[in-house]
């Protein structure tokens, strides 16, 4: 009686790491893609909570018939909130904590990056994509009343 071997064919094997070649080939450059796609959507949802905390603080000022540089108490971890000419500044402590983007220490929460100078705070996504990001700007009061936001570094090539 003779005992047959079970296993595969040297065919078989080369069917099958073809076929998961072409798979690998097809699926790797959509899922790289996915990756820039969602650090897009995570910095729109920063813009979103960044214009929704300062139109939030500019309100409450109003509300309170406040100077418009005096500062507002906010509900909830961010506390008081620095004003200038309306709205919150570009402070960490300000507009940061005000959009739930930096805790009450002053650090940024993870998965975000902020940095501020005298009028503007930026969100980045990370350190190693510093391109990719939004800004608010303070309105300085004499001709814009208004804080700017910009979102125009929110391309496939600066979030990649």
């Amino acid at each position: 009686m003779r005992v047959r071997q079970a296993g595969f064919t040297l065919i078989e094997l080369v069917v099958v790491i073809t076929i998961l070649g072409l798979l690998t080939a097809i699926a790797l450059p959509r899922f790289a893609a996915l990756q820039t796609d969602a650090r897009i959507a995570k910095m729109n949802g920063a813009l979103a909570s960044i214009k929704a905390a300062a139109t939030l603080a500019h309100a409450l000022q109003l509300a309170q018939n406040l100077a418009v540089n005096t500062s507002v108490t906010m509900e909830g971890p961010a506390g008081n909130i620095a004003m200038a000419n309306g709205y919150p500044t570009s402070a960490l402590a300000s507009i940061g904590r005000a959009a739930g983007l930096v805790d009450d220490a002053g650090n940024a929460i993870p998965g975000y990056v902020p940095q501020t100078n005298s009028t503007v705070f930026t969100v980045y996504p990370d350190a190693q994509h510093q391109n990719c990001s939004v800004t608010y700007t303070v309105p300085d009061g004499s001709n814009t009343f208004a804080p700017t936001y910009s979102s125009t570094n929110l391309t496939t090539t600066n979030c990649q």
